[in-house]
């Protein structure tokens, strides 16, 4: 009973905390469907990464507040519909709710079957930023969820390094603590700039923070 009492107390204090968060209000004032929109945007204002006319592709995307975030970089005077400049690949194991001007491609990226799927929506063309929110389901085991969340980074980098043109970039979350360092490591080898961002965005109690790596190393 104490276990379930300290649970509920727990998820009180979440729920109010979220309630109360202004990027929360913000984003449902914008028009966004997660605070997470916002994390990109101080990102991308920081390095200005994001450009009408690009090819961005968005790992992990659902719900899709980034791919919303993209689409209205993209779009004259910072539309949420209309006009596009630009492209955007947004990708998920779940299903998110269609984003006008956003290709969405359901499935593993690590799957054959999706990467033709990819191939066949880029016509060729190299990505420009690869962004990716992915997180694991965490299992409160410190060693497990550090060795999954490393493993999520390296498949982003891999597949960066496989889709990006020589001037392109990879945003990519990840979690300070175990792992951590090996991931910066893989960063560092993996592109000719790193810069880690903990965006304000990024609540303060979460161990959240993002490795940014521009141009990738040729092998």
């Amino acid at each position: 009973m104490k276990v379930k009492t300290k649970s509920k107390k727990v998820n009180k204090a979440w729920l109010n905390d979220h309630v109360n968060d202004p990027y929360v209000k913000l984003a449902h004032r914008e028009g966004y469907r997660a605070r997470a929109a916002y994390k990109l945007k101080e990102i991308d204002e920081a390095l200005r990464l994001i450009k009408p006319g690009q090819v961005v592709v968005d790992l992990g995307a659902a719900p899709g507040a980034w791919s919303q975030y993209l689409r209205r970089k993209f779009a004259p005077q910072g539309a949420a519909t209309g006009e596009l400049d630009g492209s955007i690949v947004a990708l998920d194991l779940i299903e998110i709710e269609p984003i006008e001007g956003v290709v969405f491609l359901q499935g593993d990226f690590r799957d054959e079957e999706v990467v033709q799927a990819l191939e066949v929506r880029l016509g060729g063309r190299p990505v420009d930023v690869v962004v990716s929110d992915m997180a694991p389901n965490l299992s409160g085991i410190g060693s497990v969820d550090a060795a999954r969340v490393t493993h999520l980074v390296e498949l982003a980098v891999d597949f960066a390094l496989r889709h990006l043109q020589p001037g392109g970039a990879l945003v990519c979350k990840t979690f300070h603590g175990s792992g951590y360092e090996q991931q910066a490591k893989l960063f560092r080898e993996s592109f000719r700039i790193v810069k880690p961002i903990k965006p304000k965005a990024s609540r303060d109690k979460s161990s959240e923070t993002f490795l940014v790596g521009l141009g990738p190393k040729q092998p």
